[in-house]
């Protein structure tokens, strides 16, 4: 099937170029998808509600009494960019730990690296996962710690982040960047978008009967 054509203004999902917002930082290498959302809330039948139990065993204790964490700062509430370390959310695939922190309010994670998965469950939320060198995303990090109701300005197509009078040169990997800002990083719009094209597929397949190929609605 090739790829569709799309004018501008055609794009079958939200053109993501640009997000700007206050900051949250979450510091600490390998913080891996079981400590963004343990698995026991993965029993969810829908996603709906899942944003309520993002690092939920770091946020609380045994007896649910709060536990020193970011997302548990009144400073940081309304906050839709997040500020990690190296290799976050390492660990298992499972596509809950992007659902709950979109369900949180995250519209962007900002980091020095991130499991390659996780970037991936990210984007078919059409949330960009940036990066860039240390000592930078650590400066970030401090300046959010002590600006919380800062904005925080990244440039998905320019591939920069800028706070302040700063501004960091950064990297979205490529394929993102062309996901996100031409608005083709949502498959199942995708799909929906180039009907035709799926419908000619699923009938030069043997195994599917005609019967459960839709017909077209146009």
């Amino acid at each position: 099937m090739s790829a569709p054509e799309f004018s501008a203004g055609e794009a079958p999902a939200e053109k993501v170029t640009e997000v700007v917002g206050t900051g949250i930082p979450v510091r600490g290498n390998d913080i891996d998808t079981d400590q963004i959302i343990p698995a026991r809330f993965l029993k969810v039948v829908t996603f709906d509600g899942l944003g309520q139990f993002a690092f939920f065993d770091l946020r609380f204790d045994d007896d649910d009494n709060e536990k020193d964490h970011p997302f548990n700062e009144e400073r940081y509430q309304g906050a839709n960019v997040l500020v990690v370390n190296g290799n976050f959310g390492c660990g298992s695939s499972r596509e809950h730990a992007p659902q709950a922190l979109m369900r949180w309010g995250i519209d962007a994670v900002v980091g020095e690296s991130f499991a390659e998965i996780f970037a991936g469950n990210c984007l078919a939320l059409g949330i960009p996962t940036v990066t860039a060198d240390q000592e930078s995303i650590e400066a970030l990090q401090d300046y959010v710690e002590a600006n919380p109701d800062a904005n925080v300005d990244i440039d998905v197509a320019a591939e920069t982040i800028a706070y302040d009078d700063t501004v960091i040169d950064a990297t979205v990997h490529d394929a993102q960047r062309k996901a996100l800002v031409e608005g083709v990083w949502d498959t199942t719009a995708l799909m929906g978008a180039n009907a035709g094209a799926v419908r000619e597929t699923a009938r030069s397949l043997p195994y599917v009967p005609e019967s459960d190929i839709p017909e077209d609605e146009t």
